[in-house]
């Protein structure tokens, strides 16, 4: 077998319909909810075709162990992808869409609070071992900045190419649980004691030169330059697919964002490289 096969797995409600619709609007051929009694099927039929070189199955934690043991036991490489949410987002999602939880549904749990704390449990057991998976928190993300997230991390070429996606949050909003580096930067000046800046943000020239002209963040953007090409220089040498670099002030509006902007047109030119801001409009809601 020379697919590619992607597992994607995760709380329920986490976005494995959104994330599995990204895959598939790459290419890949998506399975919801593949009985894993018809594995040996599977096996055989991509054995035989050569029509289904990308592969992508959604996964829940009850079969989860089973896929992962099969395609180990027959020496298959494959990524993993989990998707997380704290409970509090996955209970507001359910009772917003008024699906069923499918602990509820296999009848191992009576209450959506219920299922859920078992359903975590499962998976902080299933993930012991499995260093290899790549972990997205969806809590504040939405169905197309998953999406954004998905086709970064895959793509359907045979060679993978390092890329970087720099984003800007705020603290006072919580910390990006899948970052691979953090950055505060709230030691700067903060164009938010201005009251012709405070309602604009760093994507805007006022803002974006308010914070990169002053001395401070020139000095530190020098220092953070140096760190950050030894980091990137070291990590594609490593042929790491991917790295999220999270940029973070109060919250989330002026200097992370500026810095953000900053970083990406740095390094936009060196390597493959993405940004977003993902707390921008936060607070006007």
């Amino acid at each position: 077998m020379n697919q590619k096969i992607v597992l994607v797995t995760g709380m329920s409600g986490a976005g494995k319909s959104s994330a599995m619709n990204a895959l598939e609007d790459m290419g890949y051929y998506c399975i919801d909810n593949f009985p894993k009694e018809l594995l040996p099927e599977l096996e055989k039929l991509l054995e035989k075709e050569t029509n289904y070189q990308y592969v992508a199955l959604s996964v829940s934690a009850l079969d989860y162990l089973n896929f992962v043991t099969y395609f180990k036991n027959m020496a298959v490489p494959i990524s993993i992808v989990f998707l997380d949410c704290n409970d509090d987002a996955l209970l507001l999602r359910y009772r917003f869409t008024r699906r069923h939880h499918p602990m509820i549904t296999s009848q191992k749990a009576t209450t959506l609070e219920e299922a859920i704390e078992m359903e975590r449990d499962l998976f902080n057991q299933l993930q012991e071992g499995a260093p290899d998976m790549i972990h997205i928190d969806t809590t504040k993300l939405t169905p197309s900045a998953l999406a954004s997230r998905i086709r970064h991390r895959f793509k359907t070429q045979e060679e993978s190419q390092f890329t970087i996606t720099f984003q800007s949050f705020g603290f006072k909003h919580g910390v990006p649980m899948d970052a691979d580096m953090v950055i505060d930067v709230r030691f700067l000046p903060n164009p938010f004691y201005e009251p012709d800046l405070r309602d604009k943000t760093g994507n805007q020239e006022e803002v974006y030169s308010y914070v990169m002209d002053k001395k401070e963040t020139q000095d530190f953007i020098a220092r953070l330059k140096s760190y950050l090409d030894f980091v990137f220089l070291n990590y594609d040498a490593q042929n790491k697919n991917h790295m999220i670099v999270a940029i973070g002030c109060t919250g989330g509006q002026h200097r992370s964002v500026s810095i953000c902007n900053w970083a990406y047109d740095t390094y936009k030119k060196q390597y493959h490289c993405f940004k977003s801001h993902r707390d921008i409009g936060v607070d006007e809601v």
